[in-house]
């Protein structure tokens, strides 16, 4: 069984599939390092995906359908802001809410796009490492969003680590009435994070859409938003654990779709929700050990109110 499957395709597979997890997951962890938990991930990237399908097709450009994707995640991130941050909603049925009406409104807006193709978004080779037997194919042979999504792993953890701007976002964070008296504006720093975060789930479900799964389907998204959630907090809050985790788990997904098509003798529906097992079983595991708590940023989930 396992002899049928080629390594090389395995393994430049997983690069692909764990692309839209690493996204949402780095954009939900600058999120919630503002100390802000938003579990509109799948509503986000799902919207995500059908605004970078339209905009694709439309226009005949994939580039044009990552920035409208990016635009269209983040501004559904807005109305979770404006709810959370000035209305002062509590943030985790906020964040619910817009996963349904993430969903919902992507089903409508994807009505007319069934069974359509959108236009091919080319892999980039990279000259002399592309010919490297088994690295050449594997790391040397994608499309831009993957390099981009490893490139967004080292800057977003030099911002968090090196820049001041990062320092001031990690201090609301960690204490949000603290940074309000040094005279920071941690309303600002906040919508600034959840649109980034916003911006970061939108290319992610874009990615499914045109790359991925080059169609539009109701659902397409198909849970990944709520591992990537998940991915955040198996990783810490820390960008380099966020890359492992989401090429872990994007690893997962691609066995199981390698095993059904080599035919394994174990039932289709428990290998396509194996994923989700190893999403509760390394939760469970953190939070018995009490690491993933102690590392969370003090203020997540936590309403901030200038007086306070």
């Amino acid at each position: 069984m396992f002899g049928s499957i080629d390594p090389t395709i395995l393994f430049a597979s997983l690069m692909v599939a764990s692309t839209p997890i690493l996204l949402a997951a780095l954009g939900e962890m600058v999120v919630e390092k503002s100390g802000v938990l938003n579990l509109g991930v799948e509503g986000m990237m799902i919207t995500g995906a059908v605004c970078g399908f339209i905009a694709a097709v439309e226009t005949g450009s994939p580039t044009l359908g990552f920035i409208a994707a990016a635009a269209g995640g983040a501004l559904l991130s807005m109305l979770f802001a404006l709810l959370t941050q000035v209305f002062l909603a509590t943030q985790v049925p906020s964040g619910l809410a817009l996963t349904l009406g993430g969903l919902g409104l992507a089903s409508l807006m994807g009505q007319g796009y069934v069974g359509i193709k959108p236009p091919s978004t080319g892999d980039v080779h990279i000259p002399l490492l592309e010919d490297i037997p088994f690295l050449g194919p594997v790391l040397f042979q994608h499309d831009l969003i993957v390099y981009f999504s490893l490139l967004s792993v080292v800057a977003v953890w030099a911002f968090l680590k090196y820049t001041r701007a990062g320092l001031i976002l990690r201090a609301v964070g960690e204490n949000h009435s603290a940074a309000h008296a040094l005279g920071y504006k941690v309303r600002l720093v906040r919508f600034a994070a959840i649109g980034f975060g916003g911006a970061m789930a939108g290319l992610g479900g874009a990615y499914i859409s045109l790359i991925r799964v080059p169609q539009w389907t109701d659902g397409i998204t198909a849970g990944i938003g709520w591992i990537a959630l998940a991915i955040v907090v198996f990783a810490s809050w820390k960008a380099p654990r966020v890359l492992i985790g989401a090429y872990l788990f994007g690893g997962i997904a691609v066995l199981q779709l390698n095993l059904q098509a080599a035919g394994a003798k174990v039932p289709v529906e428990l290998l396509s929700m194996s994923p989700f097992l190893a999403t509760i079983v390394v939760l469970v595991v953190i939070s018995a050990r009490r690491h993933g708590a102690s590392s969370a940023p003090a203020m997540l989930g936590r309403i901030f109110h200038p007086s306070n």
